[in-house]
């Protein structure tokens, strides 16, 4: 449980009082509840006595502490149970917030898609007030693209499927071995369907317990090489699980993990050196001979290749590269430079966050909350982000065993000016700069709200330098040459964001940074403790990119890096 969870709770109580039509009061009540969590700088453990805040009363009060020790509270579920289910997922819709679409269920009836649709076409919802023929257009045209699955679904909604898949196969008698594979293992952005390689000598009994997982909504065909289905969860999913003998998992691995390209490659090589390559091992071309292997790295280098991480098999290109550079490892990540806390719109305080960074064993950590124009993410001003600076420093006094640099992420402006005036920045360890808003500018005018942020000597770091969510926005257009060389040039560091939402920079984009001389850091920007696990995720992207490992400012010395920012700044 952590203090979002609690914030979003309360806003979802009051988005079902304002559907329901209840008076403005209740509902303003738990919003106001909301707000003075949010607005507090301690975390849910920190906090003695909810009552005590400005804003919660003795009814909110209760609520939270029966969310907080039960997971559930009976006035959502009371409410859920009068409100028409229907009208929940309406709210995702763009330009439909809760109290038009109170407006729509109390005047006309509407319940659900069924219902908005046909009093979007009759014309009732262009009468209303406040509505329209273009405000009709666009809830109709955002009905059409709900209902149309993508081809390719991003990784960001897979991989959780993934996860919930695996930690059931471990529990499945008779399987000996599991993996992922096909584009999935590349950590490609977007996937069209799961493919998971089984190593099992009882294939029908391991097949009998697949079809019965919980996640399974149909059943597509069920033998004894291949079980296919359907999970679903927003979308659905085909998941493919290929049942194999133990002594061929490598090679049908390596096989659907692919690339098509990749796999092409391989062939090649190996007719070279006079053999066949297929799902079932190593065939000497004459011999007939067969070669299996109890890894990949023993399947590589047979043919005289160095491992071939899965996220790099990708273009055919990797199979002929002479030598392969070291890239970075999990393992090398000494610390996290972009993470938020209860001070903005963080989960977790600031003490927590280390004390987690200390578990993960990070030598340094940068706190980097949202700044002040960033009023709904409850940014800091001035004021606020010298009294954490201070705290910082109480808090290195008190961990001897993690540096922790006080930081900001701060807003390039849409005017291009930057939230704080230099003379403020020069206090700061650790300046990242980045755009959160109008995105719909011109390349040339994002180009120099870049490039502002870029020469400023205080900013170390351009974060997320897209803006893109993979599969829902495209972020703001970029000149990424000109971003890169102006990067390498003012010496500033470019993000690589470890949330599978973002994956930004994009890893074909990374590669040419690393080529042209830039510095590279890979970032979770958590705001809770999970997301700290995302930097698994962004070390992936970081190998699809053939990031090296000294490219990386994260996996250098707390020493290192703190010698580079005074350089930077020209200390």
């Amino acid at each position: 449980m952590d203090k979002n969870q609690v914030i979003r709770h309360l806003e979802n109580i009051a988005t079902y009082l304002e559907l329901k039509g209840e008076n403005a009061f209740k509902t303003s009540a738990y919003r106001k509840a909301a707000q003075a969590l949010e607005r507090d700088d301690r975390s849910l453990n920190e906090i003695d006595d909810f009552g005590a805040l400005n804003g919660i009363g003795k009814g909110t009060k209760a609520v939270i502490e029966e969310f907080i020790n039960h997971g559930e509270t009976e006035t959502l579920n009371t409410l859920a149970e009068e409100v028409p289910k229907g009208l929940i997922p309406l709210l995702k819709i763009q330009g439909l917030g809760g109290k038009k679409l109170s407006r729509l269920y109390q005047e006309l009836g509407v319940i659900d898609e069924a219902t908005l649709r046909k009093a979007c076409e009759n014309g009732e919802v262009e009468a209303m007030s406040g509505f329209g023929k273009k405000s009709v257009e666009k809830i109709v045209k955002a009905l059409d693209d709900a209902n149309t699955r993508p081809e390719r679904l991003p990784v960001s909604y897979v991989i959780p499927i993934k996860e919930a898949i695996e930690a059931q196969l471990k529990s499945l008698e008779g399987v000996l071995d599991f993996s992922v594979a096909g584009s999935l293992r590349r950590l490609k952005e977007t996937v069209k369907d799961i493919d998971f390689i089984v190593a099992t000598t009882t294939p029908e009994k391991v097949a009998d317990q697949l079809v019965e997982l919980p996640s399974v909504k149909e059943v597509v065909s069920k033998g004894s090489t291949k079980v296919t289905v359907v999970v679903s969860d927003d979308w659905d999913i085909s998941v493919d699980f290929r049942l194999i003998e133990p002594e061929h998992f490598v090679t049908t691995l390596h096989h659907f993990t692919g690339s098509k390209d990749h796999n092409v490659e391989m062939r090649r090589l190996a007719k070279e050196k006079g053999y066949k390559i297929s799902e079932y091992g190593i065939q000497h071309s004459e011999t007939e001979e067969n070669h299996t292997f109890k890894t990949e790295e023993e399947f590589f280098n047979f043919l005289d290749l160095p491992y071939l991480p899965p996220e790099i098999r990708e273009s055919g290109e990797e199979v002929s590269i002479n030598e392969l550079p070291e890239l970075v490892e999990l393992s090398q990540i000494r610390g996290d430079v972009h993470m938020h806390t209860t001070w903005s719109d963080g989960a977790q305080s600031i003490d927590e966050m280390i004390e987690k960074a200390v578990e993960k064993g990070y030598e340094f950590i940068a706190i980097t909350d949202h700044s002040k124009f960033l009023r709904v993410a409850n940014g800091l001003n001035e004021k606020r982000l010298r009294e954490q600076k201070e705290k910082i420093r109480e808090w290195n006094e008190k961990y001897s065993e993690i540096t922790v640099l006080s930081g900001i992420e701060m807003d390039i402006l849409p005017d291009g000016n930057l939230d704080y005036e230099e003379d403020f920045l020069k206090e700061l360890d650790f300046v990242i700069a980045s755009i959160h808003s109008s995105f719909n500018q011109s390349e040339e005018k994002i180009m120099s709200r870049l490039k502002r942020a870029l020469e400023c000597p205080y900013v170390d770091m351009i974060a997320h330098p897209t803006g893109r969510l993979i599969g829902k926005r495209n972020g703001y257009p970029v000149n990424y040459e000109q971003f890169i060389d102006l990067a390498v040039e003012t010496k500033t560091i470019i993000e690589l964001n470890a949330n599978p939402n973002r994956l930004d920079l994009e890893w074909d984009w990374l590669r040419v940074a690393q080529d042209k001389g830039a510095y590279i850091a890979i970032n979770t920007d958590a705001h809770n403790y999970k997301m700290l696990d995302d930097m698994k995720i962004g070390v992936q992207a970081a190998k699809k990119g053939f990031i090296k490992k000294d490219s990386v400012i994260n996996t250098w010395s707390i020493d290192k890096l703190l010698h580079f920012l005074k350089q930077k700044k020209g200390d």
